[in-house]
């Protein structure tokens, strides 16, 4: 296959025509067009296909577009990176923050990448799980980190670490806290504010209060924890939280440590494209998460 030829038809399908490509290309429409048949005879498959006055993808250039868009990304790494070597430009590090993970913690996980002796520029999206795997795909994202492994039914190839654990614990501000009484049974048709449904550890938390036979009134759901312990900060609820956080949690909210979990755990993973880790700041984090995840 000719990869100046995969770079034509990567052009036109994202310029949405041949004339715009022509343009960005500094070609005719004519000689693109022709590589673009050359490429079509070497894969044995129509890409494109006429619609009215322009083109559409077929379900196999859709399929060649999926991969030109990753082996193009590996290009820009490629470049990337031996600039950085070259002390041009520090290492981009592309991290994919699903915001079920709270802040305070995914601070914790990515503090090791900042202190390479290769510099690396740390870039950080949030956002739902599926989105932030369909970038890591897309060669847009070098790590996501999540509360769960790589779903099998994504349909990508992706690799998941575990970090590690934490157990549970529930916090309150100071006034409700002081009238809990003995923890867990306090609990017991008091105000609570969830994790909202996405989060994995909602499930674990709804079974232990099932098999405890507590009932708290939820009076919030929250798919962004910072938001749901700045609701608890003011005293709305009882909100659950990683223990590993409790002494951030209480010096940044202002609140109080009301009582662990230990039957319940929050699973914190990278997930990754290759194996190997073949990126320095991926792997200063598996290296260091154990040690951040057990801090007190």
């Amino acid at each position: 296959m000719n990869f100046k030829h995969l770079q034509y038809f990567w052009t036109v399908a994202r310029s949405g025509s041949v004339i715009r490509a022509s343009e960005r290309l500094h070609l005719t429409p004519q000689t693109i067009s022709a590589q673009i048949k050359l490429l079509e005879q070497s894969l044995d498959a129509t890409l494109f296909r006429p619609v009215g006055r322009g083109l559409e993808l077929t379900e196999a250039g859709r399929l060649a577009l999926s991969y030109a868009d990753e082996i193009f990304a590996l290009g820009d790494e490629l470049e990337a990176a031996l600039a950085s070597r070259r002390g041009l430009l520090a290492l981009p590090f592309r991290v994919g923050i699903t915001d079920v993970v709270p802040k305070a913690l995914a601070y914790r996980l990515l503090a090791p990448a900042r202190h390479l002796a290769e510099p690396v520029r740390l870039i950080c999206r949030e956002g739902k799980l599926d989105r932030l795997l369909t970038e890591l795909s897309l060669h847009k994202l070098d790590m996501v980190l999540a509360d769960r492994p790589l779903p099998a039914d994504m349909g990508m190839r992706g690799y998941s670490h575990k970090l590690g654990e934490s157990t549970l614990a529930f916090f309150a501000a100071p006034d409700l806290a002081q009238g809990c009484g003995a923890f867990p049974r306090c609990l017991d048709n008091a105000p609570m504010f969830m994790p909202g449904d996405d989060a994995t550890v909602r499930g674990r938390i709804e079974r232990w209060l099932e098999q405890e036979r507590i009932a708290p009134r939820v009076v919030g759901e929250f798919d962004d924890g910072a938001l749901m312990k700045a609701f608890g900060q003011e005293g709305g609820g009882f909100f659950p939280s990683p223990a590993v956080l409790a002494e951030e949690i209480e010096l940044q909210y202002g609140v109080k440590l009301v009582g662990r979990v230990e039957a319940v755990s929050e699973e914190f993973f990278a997930i990754t494209r290759d194996q190997n880790l073949s990126h320095p700041g991926v792997r200063a984090i598996t290296e260091a998460a154990a040690s951040a995840l057990s801090k007190p």
